[in-house]
């Protein structure tokens, strides 16, 4: 028998949350792995059709999760990734080039925030696969070190490109404040009269 009810909490970082029955009664757990492959991610307000089993404890649990067709559902905005985020990004990397040519900066500081880029986007990419296939992810605390060490550039065109950490408010606030402190020493560096 299918059921309807809403998503009231949902974590996307770690791929589970919980459906409150439209009739009323307990929540039911839901997993990432209940809705079918390709569908799009969940969010807090998602009305939802299921079918309720119980785990090996004996809990309820949502299986075979869709979304009904219906107008009123809530929808992220449709669209690519924007632009003013990705041009910063690239307009960084640029600019680290531009110093490095004028040997303002060391070619090596260069070629450190290129290399980190390349390895945050990775870590993204790894993320975000291993999101919507509910295996092991990248702890959040690695992706904003990352950041922080200057792989920031890779992580903003990552989260525009792969749409990935870019809705999580607290995720975005730790990663904003991280992009600002490399910043500032990448100007101290420049301040301190490099090379």
């Amino acid at each position: 028998m299918r059921f309807q009810g809403s998503i009231n909490e949902w974590r996307d970082d770690q791929g589970y949350g919980f459906i409150v029955p439209n009739g009323g009664g307990d929540r039911v757990f839901v997993h990432v792995k209940a809705f079918r492959r390709g569908s799009r991610r969940p969010v807090v307000g998602q009305q939802v059709n299921y079918v309720v089993a119980r785990d090996a404890r004996g809990r309820l649990r949502a299986e075979h999760v869709e979304y009904p067709a219906s107008p009123v559902q809530p929808r992220r905005p449709a669209g690519g990734p924007r632009r003013l985020p990705l041009l910063v990004a690239a307009g960084f990397l640029v600019a680290v080039a531009v110093l490095a040519a004028m040997a303002k900066v060391p070619w090596l500081l260069f070629l450190a925030y290129a290399a980190l880029s390349l390895a945050t986007f990775g870590c993204y990419a790894t993320d975000k696969s291993a999101a919507q296939r509910g295996t092991w992810r990248v702890q959040e605390s690695t992706l904003q070190l990352l950041a922080l060490l200057g792989g920031w550039p890779g992580a903003v065109m990552a989260q525009q490109w792969l749409r990935h950490k870019n809705r999580k408010p607290g995720f975005q606030a730790v990663f904003w404040l991280a992009v600002a402190i490399n910043l500032l020493a990448f100007g101290w560096l420049l301040s301190d009269g490099l090379p």
